[in-house]
């Protein structure tokens, strides 16, 4: 369940002739319809969300060749009265074998704030779902809020918020949990091969926090990473108050996984991969709640669902992983940051566990070592960590400035030493949890403040996110539907938000806007301008994920399309079609019919891809902490 792991969907099926045709009603369907072409010859792709006013803005027409030579396009608005038509534009490449052709249509002039759809004449039929135009902070602000509540459903501990989707309180057995050694794995992280897990005689409060995806195990990795995305996002809408609670209760989780006495950080929560002797977190289908209700001794295999273990990121007082303590040390330089003009006091504190962190980082790790994100570490493999000790030095040079330490400059030559470090490697990579380069570098360029260190100066950062943009850029311009990730492999949804949050920290920090359309046309991508027609997003758009890979979901959310969802969620999008030949399962998983028939999706895939909206497809549709606030992050920066 573990991989770097929307408004309702009314849908009537009806077999024709043996084949599966899906009507477009009100609240929408992937599956066009409408006389003249069947509905597997045309559909119509839009971001469902909806465009910013004065950005450039594009939808997708894809069909048969024929179908599409002399289709037109109308715009309606809500009223059904048009206010612009035209022709299709050009080709943009070949699908798969039912729509050998895509097209686009430019909606750039279009920005009259309201509601439109798409209609399709001429040689094609068909409509688009429902979009909009307005403002950014007024199409932006609301996603952010819904991201918001997907932290909040993932809230661990005593302090939840009962609602549709949760009960009450979970794994209070955190606040006195025992500490074991690190468990050894086969190679592949699919075996605990010791007997039993050995416990160290320490014992620790690690209650609260999120879970970290569809399941309830809980990682510094991503929480960490979480807790920067939304300290940074704070940023820019330092008036929104859930998102200040959300941050500040990542903080509090973040800050009980680091014991300053001892010099310890712990890296995990719960267990995901045991063996006969020791059940995990993975081998039961249930709500949180019913870990805590339990009757169990040690030794019995369920102990350790109840009674969690935690693994430490090191020895303690031993060097930490630097990609852990550089992004640890971020997230609380952040919060000193947050606190500075408020309370230097607790800006302070925070800084002075920034700087703890820091320095117990392990600047000279064991190459023929996997780095320590996760146990097993198969889990959040990682391969680069400059860019951690660069945002870790970054943040906690920033936060010194506000507080007037002199340890600024110290920390400002170690970020940009890092920095340079990762511009000479051969692991960089784009924003998403394995690299943080990008906020990074804005950051970095703002301490060195027009100077250089260490042979590195704000160009040369802003040319890095240069290069990671115009990977981005390069991989669209093959694409039909103008893709700036790869789609056949883990986490393409994250990794496009991860596209859109650069682009807009680029131009933040430059004012260069050349990128702005590409970061409209991937936000588009991951909220329905794509080949399946649906938003990523767990209730944005007419069209989204409802059978997500998600316990609370399945056993207390809607199955029909009715009641409550998880909205705000983010789930990975489409993947390999190779990885989708076994779909999750367990005896307690209930059936969710709010979405089409798994097959009814394989219409449109291609290109080696395939997209499942089915509550055993974790490669496709479970949401993640990381997954979101990359999202939230993007949106919060589109202004």
């Amino acid at each position: 369940m573990n991989s770097a792991y929307r408004t309702r969907l009314l849908v009537a099926i009806a077999a024709v002739l043996g084949i599966l045709l899906v009507a477009v009603g009100l609240h929408g369907s992937p599956f066009d319809s409408g006389s003249g072409p069947s509905p597997t010859e045309v559909a119509v792709r839009v971001d469902q969300v909806g465009y910013v006013r004065g950005e450039t803005k594009q939808a997708y027409v894809m069909g048969t060749s024929a179908a599409l030579a002399g289709a037109r396009f109308k715009v309606v608005d809500a009223g059904n009265d048009v206010v612009e038509a035209g022709r299709l534009g050009a080709a943009t490449g070949r699908w798969n074998a039912k729509y050998p052709s895509v097209r686009t249509i430019d909606l750039s002039a279009l920005n009259t704030p309201g509601v439109y759809r798409i209609v399709l004449t001429g040689t094609a039929a068909g409509r688009s779902p429902a979009f909009r135009i307005a403002d950014a902070r007024e199409l932006m602000t609301p996603l952010v809020r819904d991201n918001v509540r997907f932290l909040q459903a993932q809230r661990d501990g005593d302090d939840v918020l009962p609602g549709a989707l949760r009960d009450g309180p979970s794994h209070l057995a955190d606040q006195d949990a025992t500490v074991y050694a690190d468990p050894e794995y086969d190679e592949a992280g699919e075996e605990l091969l010791d007997e039993r897990l050995t416990p160290t005689g320490d014992r620790v409060d690690v209650s609260g926090g999120w879970f970290d995806a569809g399941d309830f195990l809980k990682f510094t990795g991503t929480t960490s990473y979480s807790v920067a995305e939304l300290l940074l996002a704070q940023r820019e809408l330092p008036d929104m108050a859930e998102l200040s609670a959300e941050a500040t209760r990542g903080l509090t989780w973040l800050d009980r996984m680091w014991d300053e006495d001892t010099g310890t950080l712990y890296a995990q929560v719960g267990i995901g991969v045991g063996n006969e002797a020791v059940r995990t977190d993975h081998d039961v289908w249930r709500l949180p709640e019913a870990d805590d209700r339990l009757d169990v001794s040690p030794g019995d295999p369920d102990y350790t669902i109840k009674h969690r273990p935690v693994f430490r990121a090191a020895d303690p007082g031993e060097p930490i992983g630097p990609h852990l303590a550089g992004r640890v040390a971020a997230a609380f330089a952040l919060a000193a940051q947050r606190a500075a003009a408020t309370d230097p006091e607790e800006a302070m504190e925070w800084l002075d566990k920034a700087a703890a962190v820091y320095d117990l980082a392990d600047t000279a790790p064991d190459p023929d070592e996997p780095l320590v994100t996760a146990f097993p570490a198969a889990f959040y493999p990682e391969d680069s960590w400059q860019d951690d000790m660069e945002f870790g030095g970054a943040e906690l040079a920033l936060a010194a400035r506000l507080l007037g330490d002199d340890r600024e400059s110290q920390w400002a030559d170690d970020a940009a030493r890092w920095a340079r470090a990762y511009l000479r490697s051969d692991v960089k990579g784009t924003l998403n949890v394995a690299d943080v380069s990008a906020p990074a570098h804005v950051d970095l360029a703002t301490v060195l403040d027009g100077s250089r260190s260490n042979g590195i100066g704000a160009a040369d950062l802003y040319r890095d996110l240069r290069r990671q943009l115009e990977d981005g850029v390069a991989r669209a311009g093959h694409d039909p539907f103008g893709a700036g990730a790869v789609y056949d492999d883990f986490d393409a949804v994250p990794h496009t938000f991860g596209l859109v949050a650069t682009a807009r920290l680029y131009t933040r920090a430059t004012g260069d806007d050349r990128y702005a359309a590409f970061a409209g046309r991937q936000r588009g991508w991951a909220l329905g301008a794509n080949p399946w027609g649906t938003s990523f997003m767990i209730g944005a758009g007419e069209v989204f994920p409802h059978c997500p890979e998600h316990q609370s979901a399945n056993l207390r959310g809607s199955l029909d399309g009715k009641g409550a969802i998880l909205r705000g969620a983010v789930v990975n999008g489409p993947n390999a079609a190779a990885k989708l030949e076994e779909l999750n399962g367990f005896p307690t998983m209930k059936k969710c019919t709010a979405a089409p028939p798994s097959g009814a999706w394989t219409d449109f895939d291609g290109k080696g891809a395939r997209y499942v909206d089915d509550v055993g497809a974790w490669q496709t549709v479970e949401p993640a902490l990381d997954f979101t606030t990359t999202a939230l992050l993007a949106f919060a920066l589109t202004d």
